[in-house]
């Protein structure tokens, strides 16, 4: 809490027309440690928060997306002066559980993230109609949304239109209907969408998707095969009308080359590409 009063805050970095670069960390706290061909490449924190370090330090980074346990950490570091904060909220749908879909908010919520004055909350809301606990999430991000905008902050909500394939594992479609699908529940959550931003996938017929919405939007990154690919994909993103910046992790604090420092000022550049 000393660190977090300290810390020197990047507020105004979040009004328009300014685009927007995070770093992502969130994911060791659903389990999901994999990157490519590595099943435990995020296994190590202390190598994690060298890679997050090295990543915050470059020009055009503007700030992390992170549970509480990476985000403490970054403070007590000092990595965290003069960056945009978003703390990640729900974590309870483990990659890979038979309770995945159920994804409980079991990180920050809105009274902790206003108390370290981080900037916003993220929560992550796959729709599957076949499963019926889906409801409990969407009004679980619901009243999150609302929660957070009644503090003047920020929710930043990642949808998926997802499904299993019997028993397997719950695979979100990528399809342009689906994500329009989703962009469309996504936006309508909670008492008020006045603070309400959207984190997407660059899709096939994105435009079509960036049809379906008026919130400002940010590009997630995922875990691509090929990093030039998803560079390609992100910069033609970047030119729509509403879409605001990235917020990618594993692609760029894990590239093939493993060159940290390469991957994301190839993204940053794209970030800055055009920008007012």
């Amino acid at each position: 809490m000393e660190a977090a009063a300290q810390r020197v805050r990047a507020t105004a970095r979040l009004q328009a027309p300014d685009r927007l670069f995070l770093i992502a960390a969130d994911h060791p706290a659903r389990g999901a440690l994999a990157v490519r061909d590595r099943p435990l490449a995020m296994a190590s924190r202390h190598d994690l928060l060298d890679r997050l370090r090295a990543a915050l330090a470059r020009p055009g980074v503007h700030g992390i997306l992170a549970a509480p346990d990476v985000v403490e950490d970054l403070l007590l570091l000092g990595a965290l002066d003069g960056k945009v904060v978003f703390g990640s909220m729900n974590r309870g749908g483990l990659l890979g559980s038979v309770f995945e879909a159920d994804d409980r908010f079991t990180g920050f919520d809105a009274d902790a993230i206003a108390a370290l004055g981080l900037d916003g909350g993220k929560m992550l809301c796959r729709i599957d109609p076949s499963d019926p606990v889906t409801v409990a999430t969407l009004e679980s991000c619901a009243r999150a949304v609302t929660s957070l905008a009644r503090r003047g902050l920020i929710a930043m909500v990642e949808p998926f239109w997802s499904a299993r394939s019997g028993s397997g594992p719950l695979r979100n479609d990528l399809s342009p209907e689906a994500m329009i699908r989703a962009v469309s529940v996504a936006s309508a959550l909670g008492a008020t969408s006045a603070y309400t931003w959207l984190k997407l996938p660059a899709v096939p017929e994105m435009d079509r998707v960036m049809a379906a919405t008026t919130l400002p939007t940010l590009l997630l990154g995922g875990d691509p095969s090929s990093l030039d690919d998803a560079l390609d994909q992100w910069g033609r993103a970047l030119r729509l009308p509403g879409v605001r910046g990235l917020v990618v992790g594993r692609a760029l604090l894990y590239p093939p080359d493993d060159d940290v420092t390469a991957a994301v000022d190839a993204a940053a550049a794209l970030v800055g590409e055009d920008a007012s």
